[in-house]
């Protein structure tokens, strides 16, 4: 019969990390809102222009909302990132995953080549505006 863990053991247990999607990502992903442009081309020829915004933003890549079409598993899309002056970042991302939620449709792309300008200009001001909000919220009377 096994021994059962101490307690320190044990919470070192529940410390560790709980979802191995976590550990394969390439850094910690920012929770903001940056409107978008996705642009791609369908099969038949169709070129397809939706809107929408961010949901979360990682290193290499974002998660999106897109108010109507998704583009499919695979492809590649341009991606326009806005900011509050205009364009802040124009990417070629490829489809990595989508959820095809009624409400809430969502694409998870990844961002090919101009990471590093992904990085500083999307990714960096993501922890920012994140950082912003949960201050806005702490300072807040209840």
């Amino acid at each position: 019969m096994g021994r059962l863990p101490s307690v320190s053991e044990s919470e070192e247990l529940m410390l560790m990390p709980q979802s191995p999607i976590t550990e394969n990502r390439s850094g910690p992903r920012y929770v903001a809102s940056f409107p978008v442009r996705a642009e791609w081309d369908t099969n038949d020829g169709v070129h397809i222009v939706a809107e929408g915004e961010t949901d979360n933003i990682g290193p290499e890549g974002t998660l999106i909302h897109l108010q109507r079409d998704l583009p499919p598993v695979g492809s590649r899309v341009s991606l326009l990132v806005l900011g509050d002056d205009g364009e802040k970042l124009r990417v070629v991302a490829e489809v990595l995953r989508i959820e095809r939620n009624p409400a809430h449709p969502q694409a998870a792309l990844q961002v090919l080549g101009s990471t590093d300008e992904w990085r500083g200009l999307v990714w960096e001001e993501a922890l920012i505006k994140m950082t912003e909000a949960e201050e806005d919220y702490d300072d807040d009377d209840y």
